[in-house]
């Protein structure tokens, strides 16, 4: 078995479980200011108070797993990235100390729910923008960085960081869909629409930018007969997308965010089919940023205790949380 592989792919789990766990929790915290009165604001948080620290634990074991497992590739990501990550940390912390203070306070009510909207705004307009830096290419010389300290800040990085900002708001509307009822209800399901028409169009303009980023991700996507094995992708989106409107539509509670869910994979599994077998576009591969073998078979074993772990605790936590959250009811009341 190559562990390098196994590896990847334990990466790339986390970093979705990531993405489609937070994504929801901070589009709650985008559409925080649509919400109407303070009382729906509170509904909301409440959605998502017992559960999304919980959720960032799968940003710790990607990041942390990269460091582990794939050091080359974390000291050449990292110096291209300094600025939105340590921006996206700041944003998280703002938005994690907005969930207990603002219950705290009546008077200041409106500073922590600044703090909560804009934390999440900025934490995922950085994730997109590191994204985009990712996916454009970063220049490597030798076995380290070569690229400058704004490389980040180009109109492609822009408009991913624009996309995970409307995704993860697809998400949030389609979640609080689900988990709310009656006012916010209604609310969010006026921006879940709003919210999936813009990331369809986002998804689109992204999706028909990359291929001229990278010769590889255009022969990967239009060459012969390659696009015949990645065509499934493109036709799955579109599933996605009606069944996505279709549960707006038709006052779905649960769907709608099902259907977000399967757009967010299959935009991640797009990636992944750009990438392969690359960790770091165009000329870093997951087996030259590897770590020797034995050092990723003794991390197996920690991981092989640790994963199962995380994954049950989390299936019990939202076990506990399941249902729909009643105004004045919830975990701050």
């Amino acid at each position: 078995m190559d562990l390098t592989i196994v590896w990847a792919g334990l990466i790339a789990f986390a970093v979705l479980a990531y993405v489609v766990l937070d994504g929801f929790d901070l589009g709650t915290g985008i559409l925080f200011p649509l919400l109407g009165r303070h009382e729906n604001r509170d509904t909301a948080m409440n959605t998502v108070a017992p559960i999304w620290d919980g959720n960032e634990t799968w940003l710790v074991l990607g990041g942390g797993g990269l460091f582990a497992v794939f050091p080359l590739a974390y000291a050449i990501i990292m110096p291209a990235l300094y600025a939105p990550i340590i921006v996206m940390l700041l944003g998280l912390i703002f938005r994690g100390v907005a969930f207990e203070f603002r219950f705290k306070t009546v008077r200041g009510r409106v500073l922590w729910d600044f703090s909560f909207a804009f934390g999440s705004i900025v934490a995922a307009l950085a994730q997109g923008i590191a994204l985009g830096t990712l996916v454009q290419g970063i220049e490597v010389e030798g076995r380290g960085y070569a690229g400058g300290w704004f490389d980040w800040l180009t109109p492609f990085s822009m408009m991913t960081g624009a996309a995970v900002v409307v995704g993860y708001a697809l998400l949030g509307a389609t979640w609080l869909m689900m988990k709310t009822e009656g006012e916010l209800h209604t609310i969010a399901r006026r921006y879940a629409f709003i919210t999936g028409i813009g990331t369809l169009a986002l998804i689109g303009a992204v999706s028909l930018w990359m291929p001229f980023l990278q010769p590889e991700f255009y022969s990967r996507w239009f060459g012969f007969p390659q696009v015949f094995y990645v065509a499934p992708v493109p036709i799955l989106v579109a599933v996605a997308a009606w069944s996505l409107f279709d549960g707006i539509a038709r006052e779905k509670h649960v769907r709608p965010f099902l259907s977000a869910l399967a757009l967010f994979t299959l935009a991640f599994a797009g990636l992944g089919i750009s990438f392969w077998p690359h960790i770091i576009p165009p000329s870093v591969t997951i087996w030259d940023a590897a770590a020797p073998e034995s050092s990723q078979a003794f991390l197996l074993v920690g991981a092989s205790v640790l994963i199962p772990l995380i994954l049950a605790y989390t299936a019990y936590a939202y076990w506990v949380f399941r249902g729909k959250v009643i105004e004045g009811e919830g975990y701050h009341h």
